[in-house]
């Protein structure tokens, strides 16, 4: 029986009360973080866009998920609120301690600043801070990505597929990681293909992070790179980038998905066919990771980083028309072979 709780919260009374009276297990709270099954059960903080988001947030709930199944711990989902605060962050997570979830993982950059002031508050709890090494304790573990060399293996499919010698990149925000998006993308099709024009675009600009929320935002985007030629679109946007992928594949060109395998994502089925291959995060390994650990009475602290060489980033090969291209599969599996041998250096900033 699936025993994960979904909490929605609105606002930071909502949410103190939301968890406190529904979080898995038992009423005991302290600043210690403990519980009479503390380590039983775990909890996951979204990050903007939520569940289902095809993307993201998405795989996370996919590692908590194989935990609740295969470690037979109890879990608990907590979502965000439109326009919140580091404040409704921080409540947030305060009542995800104190409930007994041992660890508590924010799902993204932006729960930095809350984990920061929650997690010395409790030092018998593991949190784990995804895509972020800014904040750091001795009880945080940061769970980050070589999303730059997933994202120069996209580039390479990219420049081997385009026929009209035009791609585009969409990131939801103009941030460092989405940057690091950027760059490995951009490379990897300058490296392949000389002449190939990479079209650039950003949906918000901090404090804004709308853009990777709002699918219109994304669709439009990529209609604008659509109608200057592109054929093959790479959206790191979150939510925002399912109106990227709908654009894209209604136009008869390739989309490159991002974070999870979009090709399986259900939400986005109809436009599978034009998902030609995603830059996969195992985000979802990294959460049931961090997870076992605490359940075996060693937690993960400190950065805890997966690249090419561990699977913990790579491109998807779902989609059969992609395994079909052999010359494609054949130059991607190369690029790949020399990151990890140290041969390509590949740019985490354009």
């Amino acid at each position: 029986m699936r025993r994960i709780t979904r909490i929605a919260t609105v606002g930071i009374a909502s949410a103190a009360l939301a968890l406190s009276a529904t979080a898995c297990g038992g009423n005991k709270s302290s600043e210690s973080g403990g519980s009479d099954d503390n380590g039983g059960k775990a909890a996951i903080a979204y990050d903007i866009g939520g569940r289902g988001d095809q993307s993201f947030n998405d795989a996370a709930f996919a590692g908590l998920e194989k935990a609740e199944k295969e470690l037979d711990i109890q879990g608990s989902e907590a979502e965000p609120s439109e326009g919140e605060g580091d404040p409704d962050k921080i409540q947030r997570l305060t009542a995800l301690a104190r409930a007994g979830n041992n660890p508590v993982i924010g799902v993204g950059f932006a729960y930095a600043p809350a984990i920061a002031e929650v997690a010395p508050k409790f030092p018998d709890t593991t949190f784990g801070l995804i895509d972020d090494t800014s904040k750091t304790g001795k009880n945080i573990a940061n769970l980050v990505f070589n999303e730059e060399q997933g994202s120069y293996l996209a580039g390479v499919a990219a420049a081997k597929v385009t026929k009209s010698n035009t791609v585009g990149f969409i990131g939801g925000v103009e941030t460092p990681l989405i940057k690091k998006f950027e760059a490995g993308f951009v490379q990897g099709v300058k490296d392949t293909k000389q002449g190939v024009n990479v079209k650039v675009q950003y949906l918000t600009q901090p404090p804004d992070f709308g853009g990777f929320s709002k699918p219109d935002l994304g669709k439009a985007a990529a209609q604008g790179q659509l109608d200057a030629g592109a054929d093959v679109i790479y959206a790191a946007a979150g939510l925002a980038g399912s109106g990227s992928i709908e654009a894209t594949a209604k136009a008869g060109k390739w989309a490159i998905g991002v974070d999870s395998d979009q090709y399986n994502q259900k939400g986005l089925a109809a436009y599978k066919e034009q998902i030609l291959t995603s830059v996969t995060k195992n985000v979802s390994g990294a959460v049931f990771n961090l997870i076992k650990s605490v359940q075996d009475g060693k937690p993960q602290t400190g950065e805890v980083r997966y690249g090419l060489e561990d699977n913990g980033v790579g491109l998807s090969t779902s989609n059969p028309a992609f395994t079909k291209m052999t010359d494609v599969i054949a130059a991607v599996d190369k690029a790949k072979a020399d990151i990890i041998a140290g041969t390509v250096k590949v740019k985490t900033a354009p």
